[in-house]
């Protein structure tokens, strides 16, 4: 088993940053990615932004040139920088490993959430 702990969310002003960091340990032998998903309430699970042991990053538009993400390989830990937040930035935060197995498409992981309140 992969254990993904969380941490750094909170309640910022629009405009505010915030740094969101996930450390993984155990049973870690084949990494592919890790990421970060977001989630509000009545809505599906959105990818954000996710980084390859190779370094490709992939994130949706609307983060754009505000959400950076990063990894220390040698610790398993990734984290998102996010900058300019907005309202609609608010959401549960979603850590993800993906690693790979003896099963076709490898398996997910994912951490307990940490939320991300951005609100005046």
């Amino acid at each position: 088993q992969v254990q993904l702990v969380e941490s750094g969310g909170g309640l910022v002003q629009p405009g505010g940053s915030l740094r969101l960091s996930c450390a993984a340990s155990g049973d870690i032998f084949s990494v592919n990615a890790m990421g970060w998903y977001r989630q509000t309430p009545g809505k599906q699970r959105e990818g954000v932004e996710t980084i390859t042991t190779g370094g490709t990053t992939n994130y949706v538009s609307s983060v754009r040139g505000r959400f950076t993400i990063s990894r220390d390989n040698d610790k398993n830990t990734i984290y998102l920088e996010m900058n300019d937040l907005k309202p609609e930035d608010t959401a549960t935060y979603y850590c993800n490993l993906h690693q790979y197995d003896k099963t076709p498409h490898g398996v997910n992981y994912w951490g307990q959430g940490t939320q991300v309140t951005v609100s005046s």
